[in-house]
């Protein structure tokens, strides 16, 4: 069974890998809930798409160079750098688009699905280029 890529040895290393990936997810929620000025949880629980989609694509939008940080990183300090660099980009990528569209957080709540969409998707977009600057 040498051929077998699954070793005991390496189990340790993703569970700690993984617990810092979800840690920092689940880090990404709060500040991201907490920065925006909409309830993305409570609106959700409405059935308002339109926060699902957008706060949907932020978490994609984190996870994505999340996952190429852990991919990449050296050792598990690293990929947390790296996880804080992309929670900020995330952050920050909300704000330009909240300053582009003005009233972003009003339309979000009234359901308005085109401001959703779009702010879903350019966190993708973001999060998918801030993937593929991780590599080194």
């Amino acid at each position: 069974m040498d051929s077998f890529p699954l070793h005991a040895q390496y189990l340790g290393a993703f569970a700690g890998y993984f617990a810092l990936a979800i840690g920092l997810l689940w880090l990404f929620c709060l500040i991201y809930t907490w920065v925006t000025p909409h309830d993305e949880l409570a609106l959700i629980r409405q059935n308002n798409i339109a926060a699902s989609l957008a706060f949907g694509g932020a978490l994609l939008g984190f996870a994505l160079p999340m996952a190429s940080a852990v991919a990449n990183s050296m050792n598990w300090l690293d990929a947390a750098a790296w996880g804080l660099v992309a929670l900020l980009v995330q952050l920050l990528t909300f704000k330009a688009l909240q300053w582009l569209l003005g009233e972003l957080s009003a339309r979000i709540t009234r359901d308005e699905m085109a401001p959703g969409l779009f702010v879903g998707l350019a966190s993708v977009a973001v999060g998918l280029l801030n993937a593929a600057c991780m590599t080194y």
